[in-house]
C-alpha cells in the first residue's frame, strides 16, 4: 500500500483498518514531511500486525522528489493529502494562505496522484482511494478558497474514474463532513454531524472492498449537500453559510 499524507489519523485509520481485517502487505510505503511521526506509526503497525513498512520522505510542494518514488510499487493508493488553511474571514486576502491551499489540496496532489496513476494503469489493476471533501460540493462564503480547491480534485477524481474504468482501476473519491482530526481541532462542530477518524476508516474499508465510486463518510451529508447544492442562486448569495 502506498499512503499519501500518512500522518493523518484518518489515513492511519485506514491502514488499521485494512491490516485489522486480516490483509498485508509485501510493503507499506508511508510518505511524509514529517518523519518522526509517520516512524512512530511505522513501528505501531509493525508490533501490532507484524507489518513491514517504509518511511518515505517527500515534500509535496518539491517538484524535484520524484526520483525518490521510481522503486515504489503496489496495487492500492490511499490519498489523505489537505490542508485546511484559513478561512475567508481571516484568509481571503492573504495570499500565501491561498497558493499553499491550492497546491496542497490541487495542484500539486494531482501529479503525484497521475505519477502513481500511471503505474497502476501499465499493470491494469489497482485502487485509487483519495479524501476530497463535501466543501467542494458548492463554494460557501465561509471557506470557498479551500472548497474551489476540493471541488477540482473531485472533479480530476470523477475524470480520472471514468478514464481508468477500461483499465480495470477503481478510483473512490471520499466526502468526509465536519472531522474530529488535528486539521479541525477547536473549531465548535456539530457532534452529530462530525465523524471519528475510526468511523471514517470503516467506511472507506466498506466502500473499497464494495468497489464504490464515492463515499460520504456520514450519509446524513449526503442530504445536507443535495439540499445546499439544489437552492437557488438567487437565495443561496445571501445566505450565510
Amino acid at each position: 500500500m502506498i499512503v499519501l499524507g500518512s500522518n493523518s489519523e484518518v489515513a492511519q485509520a485506514f491502514v488499521e483498518k485494512v491490516l485489522s481485517e486480516g490483509r498485508r502487505f509485501e510493503k507499506i510505503y508511508l510518505l511524509t514531511s514529517n518523519r518522526d511521526s509517520a516512524e512512530r506509526f511505522a513501528r505501531h503497525i509493525e508490533v501490532k500486525y507484524l507489518q513491514y513498512s517504509e518511511v518515505v520522505d517527500f515534500d509535496l510542494m518539491n517538484d524535484d522528489q520524484y526520483y525518490k518514488l521510481d522503486y515504489i510499487d503496489s496495487d492500492l493508493l490511499f490519498c489523505a493529502s489537505g490542508y485546511l488553511g484559513k478561512g475567508t474571514a481571516e484568509g481571503l486576502y492573504d495570499n500565501k494562505n491561498t497558493q499553499k491551499i491550492i497546491d496542497i489540496n490541487y495542484a500539486k496532489l494531482v501529479p503525484l496522484i497521475n505519477y502513481f496513476a500511471q503505474k497502476f494503469e501499465s499493470k491494469r489493476r489497482g485502487t485509487i482511494i483519495a479524501l476530497s471533501s463535501v466543501a467542494g460540493d458548492r463554494g460557501r462564503q465561509s471557506n470557498f478558497i479551500y472548497g474551489s480547491a476540493k471541488a477540482g480534485f473531485t472533479a480530476y477524481l470523477s475524470g480520472l474514474r471514468n478514464y481508468m474504468y477500461s483499465k480495470k482501476i477503481n478510483v473512490i473519491t471520499v466526502k468526509p463532513g465536519f472531522m474530529a482530526t488535528k486539521m479541525t481541532e477547536g473549531l465548535p462542530l456539530n457532534p452529530k454531524l462530525t465523524a471519528s477518524p475510526k468511523q471514517a476508516a470503516e467506511c472507506i474499508y466498506k466502500s473499497y472492498k464494495k468497489k464504490r465510486d464515492t463515499a460520504y463518510v456520514l450519509p446524513v451529508w449526503w442530504f445536507i449537500m443535495a439540499i445546499i447544492r439544489n437552492i437557488p442562486e438567487f437565495i443561496f448569495k445571501r445566505l450565510k453559510l
